[in-house]
């Protein structure tokens, strides 16, 4: 039998809808076998701006060793007008020293968002995420519309959720699309592994 697959699930929530995204996601993965680490990236406030970074994430910061001990890693972040927040962008940046190294390379990557409205930039940002994948010399691996639940929440890039601002908790429309994603990941990162 083989070693299972290590991923790690990092991510940033301003308000906690991430957070609670990142945390259906960990737990797809360890029902699909995987060893899982949780964590968060340190948090700090540009502006004041009530709402926002609101929430601290309970558990362990994010750090590169979470990234080598990966076979798969599962990014989140809020939506910042169309982009990445500045927190998970300075934790990305943090992580030259393990790229230079190619220490990034081969493993599976896969993005998740959060937005306030229904439109706010969750593809970009999905996309924006993905970016930095290549960069690392990753491979992508998007959920796609490759279940029905993934048609239910018509995003083939990673899960997003929209929450029309800040009313509408995560359901179960996005946890059954976590749940795909992170299955989908877990299972392309095995094979990846097995090679």
């Amino acid at each position: 039998m083989s070693a299972p697959v290590n991923v790690s699930v990092i991510y940033h929530s301003g308000t906690g809808t991430v957070a609670e995204i990142a945390g259906e996601i960990a737990e797809a993965a360890e029902k699909s076998g995987a060893e899982v680490r949780l964590r968060k990236v340190a948090p700090f406030t540009l502006l004041a701006t009530p709402g926002v970074n609101a929430l601290p994430s309970a558990g362990p910061d994010a750090g590169v060793d979470d990234l080598l001990w990966a076979d798969a890693v599962l990014l989140g972040s809020p939506t910042r007008f169309g982009n990445i927040s500045a927190e998970l962008k300075y934790f990305l940046d943090s992580l030259g020293a393990a790229w230079r190294a190619g220490l990034l390379a081969d493993k599976v990557y896969s993005a998740f968002t959060a937005t306030s409205s229904m439109h706010g930039g969750q593809e970009s940002t999905l996309l924006a995420l993905t970016t930095s994948f290549h960069h690392f010399g990753g491979i992508v691996v998007a959920p796609g519309y490759t279940r029905p639940e993934k048609f239910a929440d018509g995003n083939p890039y990673g899960t997003a959720h929209h929450t029309e601002g800040g009313t509408r908790p995560v359901d179960d429309i996005t946890r059954n699309a976590a749940r795909v994603q992170a299955e989908r990941v877990v299972r392309i990162a095995s094979a990846v592994k097995a090679i």
